[in-house]
């Protein structure tokens, strides 16, 4: 006989999905949607709450057709990397540029391994650097600064 176990997390982690994608969808329920072609202001919303509550359902059935997993314990040192890059984008972006506030929060954010090597992160920081400049200043045209006033 086969015991019938509810892994907990999983289910109130996709309970929490369906409640947040239910939500929008009630927030979003005057806007206007349109079609792909003719999108209007509730399109976007909507679809994301839709994929959000797929994943929720998907979560949910999991948790209650599943046996309980164990979760790894949380890290304290990636998660204060990667919070500590994005704050210090948030906080640099406009008075250091584009370009150099993404070489920096790359680099603070691959403090979060310690496989990292320096070269390579230093030449991928640049890179995506570029990729960002070229992206969101030249081809979106977006008024960020690329580099320091």
């Amino acid at each position: 006989m086969t015991r019938f176990r509810i892994d907990l997390q999983d289910l109130l982690f996709g309970l929490f999905l369906v409640a947040i994608a239910a939500g929008t969808l009630v927030a979003t329920r005057n806007l206007t949607v349109g079609h792909a072609a003719d999108m209007g202001p509730g399109y976007m919303p909507r679809v994301v709450a839709l994929t959000l509550m797929g994943f929720g359902l998907f979560f949910t059935g999991r948790g209650l057709w599943h046996a309980r997993r164990g979760i790894a314990a949380v890290q304290v040192r990636p998660l204060l990397a990667i919070l500590a890059s994005v704050g210090v984008f948030a906080l640099t972006a406009e008075r250091l540029g584009l370009a150099i506030a993404s070489v920096v929060t790359v680099i603070l954010a691959s403090f979060a391994t310690r496989e990292g090597r320096l070269v390579e992160t230093v030449a991928f920081a640049v890179l995506l650097a570029g990729a960002a400049v070229l992206l969101f200043v030249k081809l979106l045209g977006l008024p960020i600064p690329i580099w320091p006033r």
